[in-house]
């Protein structure tokens, strides 16, 4: 059972997502507006902590979408969001993307489809490693069962501390931790990191390694993350 955030104005669409999520055990939420969803994201605290998952669309009144997708990551790295929208280009997915958001669907999709999405992120998100299972890699030391990146300071003084990462963020670097000599293809890496087939777009896994390297930037150890034209990416 997990808490679900659903937030879209469509009344019919909110409530047959709210009923099928229901019938999945959840415990939901609805909100219909963005200026709704504000209250109740505010009221969740300083790590929204009343929700488990947010489901949310993007033309929304009040606020949108892609607002409330920054709001909730500005202090909240871990919460799933999956964005549901009627846009369908691959730019507007690569920005929710770049956003935060962990995943997109378009509509109209199949109910089936997006209670399996939820059940996908909510497995992540409860992932467990065991204890102890700390890894590091020159600078950097990950702790999957606390699911944090602390850096190192530089020797040559560049800034060190806590990077504040998404749940498929972490996924990714996790991955290429664990096996630092190897290269990952894209398909490999959206399977270990989404727990799902690769879909074919490269540009996901992409999106979502640019938005690492931003994040590593002050730390100066982006460039621990290369590309490997033609095949993947890999731990320098």
């Amino acid at each position: 059972m997990a808490r679900v955030l659903v937030i879209e104005d469509d009344a019919a669409i909110n409530d047959v997502v709210a009923t099928r999520l229901a019938r999945d055990g959840h415990v939901v939420t609805q909100a219909f507006s963005g200026s709704e969803a504000r209250l109740l994201l505010g009221d969740a605290g300083e790590k929204n902590a009343a929700y488990d998952i947010v489901i949310c669309d993007l033309m929304l009144p009040g606020a949108t979408g892609e607002e409330l997708v920054g709001l909730i990551r500005v202090c909240d790295e871990a919460t799933p969001v999956i964005v549901i929208s009627a846009r369908t280009t691959a730019a507007d997915k690569i920005d929710l993307l770049r956003l935060g958001a962990d995943d997109y669907l378009t509509k109209p999709f199949d109910l089936d489809e997006l209670a399996v999405r939820v059940e996908v992120q909510l497995r992540h998100r409860g992932t467990e490693a065991p204890a102890g299972d700390v890894l590091r890699h020159q600078r950097w030391t990950l702790d999957p069962e606390a699911r944090t990146l602390a850096v190192a300071p530089g020797e040559d003084g560049e800034k060190g501390g806590e990077v504040a990462l998404t749940k498929i963020e972490f996924n990714i670097l996790e991955a290429l931790v664990r096996r630092p000599n190897r290269v990952f293809s894209k398909a490999e890496l959206f399977e270990l990191a989404w727990g799902e087939p690769f879909a074919g777009d490269d540009s996901t896994v992409a999106v979502h390694v640019s938005n690492i390297r931003a994040k590593l930037r002050a730390t100066g150890t982006d460039e621990y993350v290369k590309t490997v034209w033609g095949m993947g990416f890999k731990l320098a």
